[in-house]
């Protein structure tokens, strides 16, 4: 009910805010309540995303660890972060770089204690930092102690918490996650005698989350770090999670069980009212409601993954129709809800939803050699490698703060780190962040290192490629992002206002204004390397100059609201619109 009424309370806020402005003038929006707008503190949030194993070393020992990234919160303060999203960090065999977890209570050993993890926390909330973390509850390691007793008797109570078949299945070898690398989707275990199911690798078999037991471990797990202090849920391939699957269901053809976001959704918010679920589901915008749920009350916010495959199509071809498309598509949702928005994530970047001929041209501009794909559908490249041209890097981050959402950044983006492609899968963008310029780039005093540092190449932390040389470049990507993030910042109507595409006049240039609480605001990105003249329907009253948030500078509206822009390749503008 306390999310109806936040719902509601947002919807009629809505509805004022697209009152004419002359009668808006007369009586003012009605705003949302101090208490529901912390609620929803993430509307207007900026997520870094880290994994404590590769991020900074504290005690030599070569891997990253707990006390390392206390160490660097001031850094994270810096560059404009409140948010932080820890990838896993319980104990694993880390065959898939800690998803496959042995214990959802505890903390890897190698990355600290119960203690250094406490003390993270404590540091976190006296800085004013959230923590999220991910919840990987789609399924365990074989190693997990559940799966160990599972597969010794039919009548052990954890035998159902997993997904089983006496024959093998007639699908047992589609709808895998990883192609190309994936065998099966469903494996014999002698020791069971019985064949068990994994979307992903054969060393993680999926928990049935259809087990009523099974749900009620996974709010026990939930509570456990509430109580710890974490701030929310970076929900772990939510699609999958959901799925209704057994010994004869069709995993190309699956159907979900959504009251089980539900449920858990109501059980956080029960505990902790601020904390949030952030899902990992990369589906098509007609099945997006169903993900958020009617009235917000599934997930909070999700990633915005069919943008970003479109994101990516117009910065490999500077066309923008698509993405104006997709961004429409992915627009209604429900006002407590957000999206995710970001460029790189920990994964490949999944073009899965292209077209072929449309793939193949971000392919051809992105990752034009097969080690740099992945999984028939993906590139495993940093940005700044595959982007090349610094100006198209700039534009694509400004896009991206600019966008309808919440920023994500994964962590060295910022410094613009390069990729390992000698490392299999998704590992060539899972390196160490690069500190400065001393042996393994501050990252660890070690011989070795959990996994290499780029000490070569244009990308080597050698070559200004880390955060000291960095800081000290005005000019630097690092400084650029800080910019970025503190611009920002400054614009709140990006989150929480109503947006809408501006009539440009050209392929290449989109336009988003934004609307909130008499604020305004106008962003244009050029996608293409050449200049382009263009006259911008602002849809505001005459007489109201924009300002420039770049450089200040005023720019006066015509006829109609209109402005003309000269706007030279990958070039971006924020304009304020005077009161």
């Amino acid at each position: 009910m306390k999310y109806l009424f936040i719902t509601l309370c947002i919807s009629l806020f809505i509805s004022c805010q697209k009152k004419d402005e002359s009668e808006s003038k007369k009586t003012p929006p009605t705003p949302i309540p101090t208490d529901f707008i912390e609620e929803l503190w993430y509307k207007n949030a900026f997520l870094y995303s880290v994994d404590v194993e590769v991020f900074k070393d504290s005690d030599g020992d070569g891997v990253g660890d707990f006390k390392g990234i206390t160490q660097q919160l001031d850094y994270l303060i810096q560059l404009g972060v409140r948010t932080i999203w820890l990838a896993p960090f319980q104990p694993t065999p880390n065959k898939d770089d800690g998803y496959d977890i042995a214990d959802f209570y505890g903390i890897d050993s190698r990355l600290g204690t119960d203690q250094d993890f406490d003390e993270f926390i404590r540091q976190t909330n006296k800085k004013g930092i959230r923590v999220m973390m991910d919840l990987v509850t789609n399924h365990t390691s074989d190693q997990h102690p559940w799966f160990k007793a599972a597969r010794q008797r039919k009548d052990s109570p954890y035998r159902s918490w997993y997904v089983w078949s006496k024959e093998q299945p007639k699908k047992w070898d589609k709808g895998m996650i990883f192609p190309g690398v994936q065998k099966e989707v469903w494996s014999y275990d002698k020791q069971a005698g019985e064949y068990f199911y994994h979307r992903f690798y054969d060393f993680q078999p999926d928990l049935n989350m259809q087990n009523p037991a099974l749900q009620r471990e996974m709010r026990k797990i939930v509570r456990h770090w509430l109580d710890k202090g974490v701030a929310g849920f970076r929900v772990d391939a939510v699609p999958f999670l959901i799925e209704i699957a057994n010994a004869d269901f069709d995993p190309e053809k699956p159907q979900y069980q959504f009251d089980i976001i539900t449920q858990l959704h109501q059980y956080i918010q029960w505990h902790k009212k601020d904390a949030i679920l952030l899902g990992e589901a990369n589906v098509d915008p007609k099945d997006q409601q169903d993900y958020f749920g009617k009235d917000g009350q599934n997930m909070q916010t999700m990633f915005n993954f069919f943008a970003n495959q479109y994101l990516f199509y117009s910065l490999a071809t500077g066309e923008t129709k698509l993405l104006k498309k997709a961004l429409e598509d992915t627009k209604a949702i429900p006002p407590t809800a957000q999206w995710a928005t970001f460029l790189r994530n920990h994964d490949e970047i999944d073009l899965g939803r292209l077209s072929d001929s449309e793939r193949d041209k971000v392919y051809a501009r992105f990752g034009p050699d097969s080690t740099m794909q992945l999984y028939d559908r993906g590139i495993r490249r940093r940005l700044a490698p595959m982007l090349g041209d610094r100006k198209l890097i700039d534009l694509a981050y400004s896009f991206l703060f600019s966008m309808p959402g919440m920023p994500v950044i994964r962590y060295g983006e910022e410094i613009g780190m390069g990729d390992d492609l000698k490392l299999k899968e998704r590992l060539s963008i899972r390196t160490p962040m690069q500190w400065s310029n001393a042996p393994n780039a501050g990252f660890s005093t070690a011989a070795k290192t959990v996994q290499p540092v780029i000490s070569q190449g244009p990308y080597s932390y050698t070559k200004g490629v880390n955060v000291a040389d960095q800081r000290a470049d005005s000019a630097s990507l690092l400084n650029q992002i800080t910019r970025l993030a503190q611009l920002r910042k400054q614009c709140p109507e990006i989150g929480w206002g109503n947006w809408e595409m501006l009539d440009t006049g050209s392929e290449q240039v989109l336009a988003i204004r934004y609307d909130w609480q008499g604020r305004s605001l106008v962003v244009v990105h050029n996608f293409s390397s050449e200049p382009q003249q263009c006259q911008i329907a602002t849809k505001t009253q005459t007489g109201r100059p924009l300002t420039d948030l770049m450089n200040n500078s005023e720019t006066p509206l015509g006829t109609g609201g209109n402005f003309a822009v000269q706007l030279p390749g990958y070039t971006f503008r924020w304009y304020r619109v005077k009161k």
